[in-house]
């Protein structure tokens, strides 16, 4: 091939791999989106999408209304759901090759930065649920990207669209502040130092704010209740990793791809090449800091390695024109796609449980644990994802064996947002009343008219419900297979006339965690 041709074929090939892989990787998730079914989250952020507001207990308002959006228009089935998380894939791994390219990578600099978006575990496993994680990852590729066109280009008007980004993102998930503030320390690290003598990144800094004001001006009408939120699932139910610990979950985050963001970061802090985008390592390495001092979940750190896979494609494809560096390019992307997809049924639900369970076993790998609860023999983000439809017609059944007259004036009380959640989206179709329950979001929605004068309780300490209780009866046990065990041989009780009444006893119902 001459040198002519080859110059014209590069830029053509680029073209076609900045759409081909993001397009292979919607099809993909679009053809496995059933999973085991709907995960507990997911009927959660639902029932947020019928109960409309700036804000929620646990995060704020935006996957909200994206839910009420989707069932409004396509429907809560998985596929409706799960279509957006989808599209966030595609255009996530797009916005990868974009940031590559920012850098000034050609053809393989693009598309090995989209494959390691697609196939990392973590990548791969938040995309596969409708949850604000997926359009978090979207976000922070986004500003990424905005900020690698900054330092290639210097315009400044660039810092307005990344304030409107962050903005938007922060009502998505506040951990987006985490993207924002490795930058800033980036370009006091690194530089260039420009934007702080000028006004638009400030102004920036303005528009975020301005777009999140609504979250906050709710946050303080209800108390600040995430800050509360946050102090109780750090103190009792998130495990606390030790530095060492934390990056050896990111080695199962992003196990097909170490190799190439370890050689992005180092690239982005040392190559010469690089110095441009100098303040983008120091920014993960910022970001890093803030994760490992605030004991955050280890996938919160997932959106940051978008970046160094750009960086890492790029530091491969200048390794020179020489046959052991095109061999090494080849190896590299082989290596890539391969173990991806030996990772992949760790991630996403692609295999049935039990060749999931010999699977595990045979590779001797599991994801990390990132809550304190007894586990089964699934990981807790595949066990979530059972036992709901039957957990509504357990409670069901023992709804609809009560006399026609206590019928109607009973109450379904749960004990967490996806026991509610699984009552609110299957219980309709089964003749079910909305649950209420104290948790989180669920608790500022009150007991929805309630008495409690007659109360089917799925769970809960025997001995208090009998002490509140003027007559408490086992009606029946709910039994879930590979569920979290929390939720397995659960009893079902019918209580009648409950002191002090439900208006008074609501208050101290609250469990924010």
């Amino acid at each position: 091939m001459t040198g002519q041709a080859r110059a014209a074929w590069r830029p053509g090939a680029a073209r076609l791999i900045s759409w081909l892989v993001p397009a292979l990787a919607l099809l993909f998730h679009l053809a496995t989106f059933r999973g085991y079914g709907y995960f507990r989250d997911e009927l959660y952020y639902l029932a947020n999408g019928r109960h409309l507001g700036w804000g929620y207990v646990d995060h704020p308002p935006l996957i909200g209304f994206v839910a009420a959006l989707v069932t409004n228009t396509i429907g809560s089935s998985l596929f409706a759901i799960r279509l957006l998380p989808a599209v966030a894939a595609a255009g996530t791994a797009w916005l990868a090759g974009r940031i590559a390219r920012e850098m000034g990578g050609r053809a393989y600099a693009q598309a090995m930065a989209q494959l390691c978006a697609v196939l990392a575990p973590g990548f791969l496993g938040l995309f596969g649920i409708f949850s604000m994680n997926a359009f978090d990852l979207l976000f922070w590729a986004a500003l990424w990207w905005i900020a690698a066109r900054y330092l290639r280009t210097g315009n400044e008007r660039l810092w307005l669209a990344f304030g409107l980004v962050a903005g938007v993102g922060l009502l998505n998930k506040i951990s987006v502040l985490f993207a924002g503030v490795g930058i800033v320390a980036g370009l006091i690290a690194a530089g260039p130092r420009e934007p702080f003598r000028k006004p638009w990144l400030w102004a920036g800094g303005v528009v975020a704010g301005l777009v999140f004001l609504p979250h906050l001006a709710w946050q303080a009408a209800h108390g600040w209740p995430t800050l509360e939120f946050i102090r109780n699932a750090t103190a009792n139910k998130n495990v606390a990793f030790s530095p060492a610990g934390y990056l050896g979950a990111q080695v199962v985050n992003t196990l097909p791809v170490v190799p190439v963001w370890l050689a992005g970061l180092g690239a982005l802090l040392a190559a010469r090449g690089m110095r441009p985008f100098r303040a983008l390592g120091w920014a993960w390495l910022a970001v890093l800091a803030v994760m490992l001092t605030t004991n955050a979940k280890a996938y919160y750190l997932v959106p940051s390695f978008t970046v160094l896979f750009a960086a890492g494609g790029l530091a491969l494809e200048r390794l020179g024109p020489s046959r052991p560096a095109a061999a090494a390019r080849a190896l590299a992307a082989a290596l890539v796609i391969v173990v991806g997809a030996v990772a992949a049924p760790l991630a996403k639900a692609l295999l049935p449980e039990d060749s999931l369970v010999a699977y595990t076993s045979r590779l001797g790998m599991a994801p990390p644990r990132e809550e304190r609860h007894e586990m089964g023999r699934l990981p807790q983000h595949f066990a979530d994802q059972h036992g709901w439809p039957e957990l509504a017609a357990a409670i069901a059944s023992v709804y609809h064996s009560l006399p026609a007259g206590e019928r109607e004036r009973a109450c379904i009380f749960v004990q967490n947002y996806g026991e509610a959640g699984a009552v609110d989206l299957f219980g309709p179709a089964l003749g079910l009343p909305p649950a209420i329950c104290g948790h989180n979001s669920y608790h500022l929605w009150g007991a929805r008219g309630c008495t409690g004068e007659v109360l089917v309780v799925l769970g809960g300490d025997e001995e208090e419900m009998r002490a509140g209780f003027a007559s408490l009866e086992r009606a029946a046990t709910f039994t879930c297979t590979d569920c979290m065990p929390y939720e397995n041989d659960r009893p079902i009780w019918i209580g009648r006339g409950l002191h002090p009444p439900l208006a008074e006893l609501w208050p101290r119902l609250k469990s924010f965690n």
